[in-house]
């Protein structure tokens, strides 16, 4: 129906309401039907008249009424009564009298009649709208403001797939209430009950002020049935239009790792970023890449790619160019290798950065532990040959990205992190550039992580492979690695190692079971094996050591490190022997040069020469 004929229905309609009321009116009030008397006659008129003009007034011809709520019925109730009001100050006007009593039952029965046409025909889209025909039922998260305008959009749009079935919510003041005409079944722990009672297929998490903590929780009651679990979009993307109420997201593993991200100090960021040259190594990898994306929001000047493979420096220089073409930003690539210390030199030399991210190292713990020569050449020779250019080139800021496995290291790439973090920190003691350091947990959808490897296993039907059924570790996300290495330049002082309060660690089989419940999967059609630890590994990581622990904050859910005993002779005596070792003797140095066994070592070449 076009917007016209629609405003000419409506015309016919009310004035057919309105004349029907006064007639009705003045039968019950004469007790006779004296239609053309002239208090009638001027009722009449005035009434129409007067209806019309105010509904256009209130644009009540323009009101979806399938949409009707208590706003509608009091525009109303303006209408009728200002239009009744008009009819008496005519009646005074002209008949020098006010016909009370007439006018009193005209306004309740107009009031009744056209307020009766609206609600029939809400009614009739409703049943209409609500047709559940091949509906999916659905349990709806959280009875306040968010479900109830899931529900309602769902209730209405005859597009919908889902159904709402039922509520669950927290608050047991709603226990027992209808909302909508749709129930509110009880709290989180009836999620499984209600589920199998009411055959539901399908459960939207409508919080959107909900904690990480408190998502996971509920996920966890989600994940003991076979119910497809879906999420609310962002609250500031329904806000923007960016998506509609009705447009869910599966639940990531992002969101379940029970720690809320931490916020940027976007002033003080600024101030050593903006319009300065920025250098980053490893450009192209997880981390590096993200640290390229983050920082470029800060407008640097100049925003040099370092990297080893040409493949992945010229994706994220394609990339880069395009999402922030609109920034005067000067974007440049070089390729190299860190172990070129002439290189290093004249990168250094050629673009004077202000700022460094060494992104750039080998972190696979297995092939480290096969190939311990390459760790140390990739993980301390290149960050002392990157640390040293940099010194002299007179950089302000070097920030390192280190790993918790730097932490009573077990594997030849943590042993590795830490003697690259005591290069580092030595390096502040003698320059005038600020050297830090910035230690985090396993980060989810690196190269490195365990979760693109779960999900390639899940899309091959199983197993998924944990090595341990008590393996714990810390989790991050890409961009909040990121975020902790931009800080945490922000926080230099010099010779810091910056920490992340990651929360509490997650055990990989939960991980592994989060992922095959995400991917809509039961434990059971996919399996878990368990493959035994792996050379290097341990069950549980740590972030700071016991002697290196500051308790205080230096920002909100960043802790700082103490700068422990440095080994630069050993270091350095280490990297002129290192190509002449055995791997298990070389493996050995590492792993006791980085927990502090130095006293040891002198054994290990004596044993080995023998």
């Amino acid at each position: 129906m076009t917007y016209r004929n629609r405003i000419s229905l409506f015309i016919v309609v009310d004035s057919c309401i309105v004349l029907t009321a006064i007639l009705f009116s003045s039968f019950l009030v004469n007790g006779g039907l004296e239609t053309f008397t002239v208090p009638i006659l001027i009722s009449s008129v005035s009434i129409l008249a007067s209806h019309h003009v105010f509904s256009f007034i209130f644009r009540v011809y323009k009101k979806a009424w399938e949409y009707a709520s208590v706003g509608e019925f009091i525009i109303i109730f303006k209408v009728v009564t200002l239009s009744i009001l008009t009819a008496g100050i005519l009646q005074q006007i002209t008949l020098n009298t006010v016909y009370f009593r007439l006018l009193v039952v005209t306004w309740l029965l107009h009031m009744l009649l056209i307020g009766y046409s609206r609600f029939c025909w809400r009614v009739y889209r409703d049943h209409d709208l609500s047709k559940t025909t091949n509906k999916k039922r659905t349990l709806i998260i959280g009875a306040g403001s968010a479900g109830t305008m899931v529900a309602r959009q769902l209730l209405k749009t005859n597009d919908a797939e889902l159904l709402p079935v039922a509520f669950i919510d927290d608050n047991d003041k709603k226990h027992r209430l209808e909302i909508l005409g749709v129930p509110v079944y009880g709290d989180v722990k009836n999620i499984e009950k209600a589920v199998r009672d009411l055959s539901i297929v399908n459960i939207i998490i409508a919080i959107p002020s909900l904690s990480k903590k408190r998502l996971n929780r509920i996920f966890q009651e989600c994940a003991k049935t076979k119910a497809k679990t879906q999420i609310l979009p962002m609250l500031e993307d329904l806000v923007t239009g960016k998506v509609s109420v009705n447009q869910f997201r599966d639940v990531e593993v992002e969101d379940l790792l029970g720690r809320e991200p931490i916020d940027l100090d976007i002033e003080s960021i600024s101030e050593y970023v903006m319009d300065k040259t920025v250098l980053v190594t490893g450009a192209g990898g997880s981390i590096g890449s993200e640290i390229c994306r983050q920082i470029c929001h800060f407008k640097p000047g100049k925003l040099i790619l370092l990297g080893h493979g040409e493949n992945s420096i010229h994706a994220i220089e394609m990339e880069l160019k395009e999402r922030f073409g609109h920034i005067p930003i000067q974007i440049l690539t070089e390729i190299a290798d860190l172990k070129d210390a002439k290189k290093m030199r004249s990168v250094m030399g050629t673009y004077r950065p202000d700022v460094v991210y060494h992104a750039a190292a080998h972190k696979h713990v297995p092939l480290m532990e096969r190939n311990p020569e390459e760790a140390v050449k990739n993980n301390i020779i290149g960050t002392k040959n990157v640390a040293e250019a940099a010194s002299w080139s007179g950089v302000g800021i070097f920030v390192m990205i280190s790993t918790d496995k730097a932490v009573n290291p077990t594997s030849v790439m943590g042993a590795t992190k830490r003697l690259a973090e005591m290069v580092v920190q030595h390096m502040d003691q003698k320059s005038e550039t600020k050297f830090v350091a910035v230690r985090f947990g396993n980060v989810l959808g690196s190269r490195g992580s365990v979760v693109p490897i779960f999900k390639k296993q899940i899309e091959k039907g199983g197993p998924v492979t944990v090595t341990h059924p008590e393996m714990v570790r810390y989790f991050m996300t890409i961009p909040e690695a990121s975020r902790l290495v931009i800080q945490a330049g922000a926080l230099a002082q010099g010779g810091e190692i910056f920490v992340l309060d990651m929360g509490d660690p997650v055990k990989i089989v939960d991980l592994a079971k989060n992922l095959i419940k995400l991917s809509g999967f039961s434990t059971e059609e996919i399996g878990i094996e368990f493959t035994g630890i792996r050379p290097g590994e341990k069950l549980f990581e740590e972030l700071l050591k016991d002697d290196e622990v500051h308790e205080q904050q230096v920002y909100p859910n960043i802790y700082i490190g103490k700068t422990s005993a440095l080994f630069l002779d050993e270091i350095n005596e280490m990297i002129e022997v290192y190509g002449t070792l055995e791997k298990d003797v070389l493996r050995n140095m590492l792993i006791h040069m980085a927990n502090k066994q130095v006293n040891t070592i002198p054994e290990l070449l004596i044993s080995a020469s023998g």
